[in-house]
């Protein structure tokens, strides 16, 4: 005979909630709304955890944090996360999680979205390292600079630039090499991590024309079921 679940309980909630179909992952137990996530519409890391969560159909509550007007984040997420950062993750029995990457880590375990194979697996961990160590340092700064109307150093300005370019190139080589995804020849967490800044880098100054290696995968990954827009 099947295990029963637990009960549910929603983040903050104190009685079960009603009994909705319950769904078994490698996740774990999980039923809608089960989990809270601390959000930002116009944050490419918060995209890329409610673009999978659109792919495995997994329903959450969602609250917006500003990410310009960054007071009251310690009473709000310091218990939670201690880079005080979204996307911040709070699941029914109380557990929290940060960082996009892990995140999406732990949610595609067992799924087409991250392989099997260890080979592979690894492969996917060097992208996601990639997208934080070198491009969302550099593209997603200069993209934040813009919407919060800061104006950075020249030097600074440069620096982003370089590094920007520098990612990019190294996407599209990889790409260029006959690969219609970044590892393997399935869709990924790797390309959603990449995709989430990547598409978006026109409004950071970062023109995309000259890479037509991304501009097909950024088709590629956009034509993916349950894909949906940052906006969304």
């Amino acid at each position: 005979m099947r295990a029963r679940p637990p009960e549910i309980r929603k983040p903050g909630l104190r009685e079960p909630i009603s009994r909705p179909p319950v769904v078994r992952s490698a996740a774990g137990w999980y039923t809608p709304a089960t989990v809270l996530l601390y959000d930002s519409g116009v944050s490419g890391n918060c995209y890329k955890v409610r673009q999978l969560f659109a792919h495995l159909g997994i329903e959450y509550e969602r609250r917006e944090v500003d990410v310009i007007d960054r007071s009251g984040r310690e009473e709000l997420l310091g218990a939670l996360n201690p880079a005080l950062r979204v996307p911040t993750l709070v699941f029914d029995d109380g557990r929290s999680m940060g960082e996009s990457d892990a995140i999406m880590f732990y949610f595609a375990e067992g799924t087409p979205y991250l392989p099997d194979d260890r080979w592979e697996r690894a492969q996917v961990l060097q992208w996601l390292f990639f997208e934080q160590y070198s491009h969302e340092p550099n593209i997603a700064v200069a993209r934040f600079w813009v919407i919060a109307g800061i104006t950075p150093s020249q030097a600074d300005a440069e620096a982003k630039r370089r590094g920007g370019t520098a990612a990019l190139r190294a996407m599209e080589g990889h790409l260029a090499n006959g690969r219609d995804y970044l590892v393997g020849d399935r869709y990924s967490i790797a390309d959603i991590a990449l995709y989430a800044y990547t598409h978006v880098a026109p409004e950071a100054g970062f023109e995309l024309e000259p890479y037509p290696a991304i501009g097909a995968w950024l088709e590629r990954v956009a034509a993916q079921p349950g894909h949906i827009l940052i906006t969304d």
